[in-house]
């Protein structure tokens, strides 16, 4: 086993909460076994670029105390590159070029599946790493740092905006991140008290969001002594129709990794809402009898979509991504230690280091929708009519991982 001298840190990817706590965990592993720890900056780009820079933040005991975990984001930044796609025949041994020259002998990675595919990349071209999982997405076959701090601020933004939407009566939309996984809307939604959540998993029948929200909406300002009253829906970017049709920003082209960037799916909800409100006599004669109707002015409810974007990602990290980040990141240097590489931190747990090849840990996980059916049960509108819940019961023993 080749001793590790020194190692390089590196986020990349989006930027989440916890990111912090997997930098601080992997320098402080690395100090307490006496190897030094160095962030390898911007990510990718930075890790190519490496053998031209002067110098390296070495992560001692005093920097590492201006390394805040509970704040979101990473002092070590962040770049969207694909190593693979870069046009240089000789960009692995300019890599190693690099890390020899700062005498790094293996890199703790953090991102999601993306970073994870570039994870595999690097191993498979004989440059040790790591990959502590990290995607605001929580669409690994693990848990994922920055998905519980993102899944927390969906929630409070959810229910924040209920104030004003009950003020002016409003139907109010916010769009979330997620891509082609609908887990943060899922779950953020539920944490809010959602009426209705729309997720790539399930197509969308908007005669059905329809009719939940005319329902809920109306008996709301009916039974209010003040008319006041709101309904909300979160939706996933990439969500569908029932023709399987995504939406998309083609005007925005798409990155580094092939991804055609996703927008506008609040804004697709909202329209087809006002159509069919603007057709539909009833809700008329609804604004007339609580006094709301104003011809020509306003004839039916608002519908106001929300995109917090990268609010979500930013400000703070929930307790939760901090202790699974210094996990994970601590993890992760003494996995290097022991020789491992092209591997995935999968949790910390009695003395045991549990741990996934990087390529099946980064196959993408999706919603489970038997948990759509127990939520409907409970009344959330998730744009298909509802499925009944039938479940079996078994007693489950040993650990259980939040949110798989």
């Amino acid at each position: 086993m080749a001793t590790l001298r020194n190692i390089g840190i590196i986020t990349s990817g989006g930027d989440c909460g916890g990111l912090n706590a997997v930098v601080r965990g992997a320098a402080q592993m690395a100090e307490s076994l006496g190897i030094g720890a160095f962030v390898i900056p911007n990510g990718y780009a930075g890790l190519y670029n490496l053998i031209n820079m002067d110098h390296l933040v070495e992560l001692t005991l005093s920097r590492v105390d201006h390394v805040h975990s509970s704040l979101a984001g990473s002092e070590a930044g962040h770049s969207r590159v694909k190593i693979a796609k870069i046009k240089d025949p000789e960009k692995y041994e300019k890599i190693k070029a690099g890390l020899k020259k700062f005498n790094i002998d293996g890199l703790v990675i953090s991102g999601g599946d993306d970073t994870g595919s570039v994870v595999v990349d690097l191993a498979n071209n004989g440059i040790p790493c790591v990959h502590a999982p990290k995607t605001m997405d929580l669409d690994l076959q693990t848990y994922s740092v920055g998905a519980d701090s993102a899944i927390n601020r969906i929630a409070k933004f959810v229910e924040d905006l209920k104030t004003t939407g009950q003020t002016h009566n409003r139907i109010m939309v916010v769009e979330v991140f997620g891509r082609y996984a609908g887990h943060t809307a899922f779950r953020g939604g539920i944490g809010a008290d959602a009426d209705c959540i729309l997720i790539p998993e399930i197509p969308v029948d908007f005669d059905v969001v329809y009719k939940h929200m005319k329902e809920r909406y109306i008996r709301r300002v009916k039974e209010s002594d003040v008319n006041a009253g709101t309904y909300s829906i979160v939706v996933a970017e990439g969500m569908k129709d029932l023709r399987g049709q995504e939406i998309v920003d083609e005007s925005a082209g798409v990155d580094s990794f092939g991804h055609k960037k996703l927008a506008g799916a609040g804004k697709y909800v909202r329209k087809q809402l006002e159509m069919r409100m603007k057709e539909d006599d009833e809700i008329r004669e609804f604004m007339k009898e609580q006094g709301m109707y104003v011809p020509g002015l306003y004839e039916t409810p608002e519908v106001r979509e929300v995109v917090p974007g990268h609010l979500v990602r930013a400000g703070s990290s929930s307790a939760f991504d901090v202790n699974f980040g210094k996990e994970a990141g601590g993890g992760a240097v003494l996995l290097l230690k022991n020789g491992y590489s092209g591997v995935t931190v999968f949790n910390v747990h009695k003395g045991e280091i549990r741990f996934l090849p990087t390529k099946k840990a980064i196959e993408q996980r999706h919603v489970d929708v038997e948990m759509v059916s127990f939520y409907e049960q409970l009344g959330i509108c998730f744009g298909r009519k509802p499925v009944p819940f039938e479940p079996e019961f078994y007693e489950k023993k040993g650990i259980v991982d939040r949110y798989l």
